[in-house]
């Protein structure tokens, strides 16, 4: 009987990278596509309401938020644990707001500017009192669409009423 011989030791052909850039790429578009990035750093702590009905807010575009509460427990030491005001990722006052809203109007579109709405996000334990100065501020800048975020069902899901 003949036998057949191997000519020499034959190795796994390498492996065919020539797609790889494609998946690479892929990914980094999905990711790019998906992720979201929070606009401001919240320096206050925010623990929302509860509320029984609430709604989510559609074009979250045309939101603007302005952030209430006492500083986070790494800034407290320095700026107290009186509720503080925040803008744009820092520390403001009831005078900056006015400033604030015309800022936010100036970055939307001429036909996107009336529906424009401002979120207040506010710590369940702020004094109202604080909360109306603020209303206040917002009706003398001309801001007359304002939602609430508050926390539907014990505190399922942040939601804008």
């Amino acid at each position: 009987m003949a036998q057949i011989k191997r000519k020499g030791s034959k190795e796994t052909p390498a492996l065919s990278t020539s797609s790889l850039p494609d998946i690479v790429f892929m990914a980094l578009f999905f990711f790019m596509a998906t992720t979201t990035m929070r606009e401001a750093e919240l320096k206050v702590q925010v623990t929302a309401p509860q509320a029984s009905e609430a709604q989510k807010l559609e074009k979250k575009s045309l939101v603007s938020y302005i952030y209430v509460g006492p500083p986070t427990k790494a800034l407290a030491a320095q700026f107290g644990t009186a509720p503080r005001i925040q803008l744009n990722g820092a520390y403001s006052s009831l005078t900056n707001i006015t400033e604030f809203i015309a800022s936010e109007r100036d970055k939307l579109s001429e036909k996107d500017r009336p529906d424009m709405t401002v979120s207040l996000k506010i710590d369940a334990a702020t004094k109202m009192g604080m909360v109306t100065d603020i209303k206040q501020e917002l009706r003398r800048a001309n801001a007359l669409s304002i939602s609430y975020a508050a926390a539907k069902d014990k505190g399922n899901s942040n939601q804008s009423l």
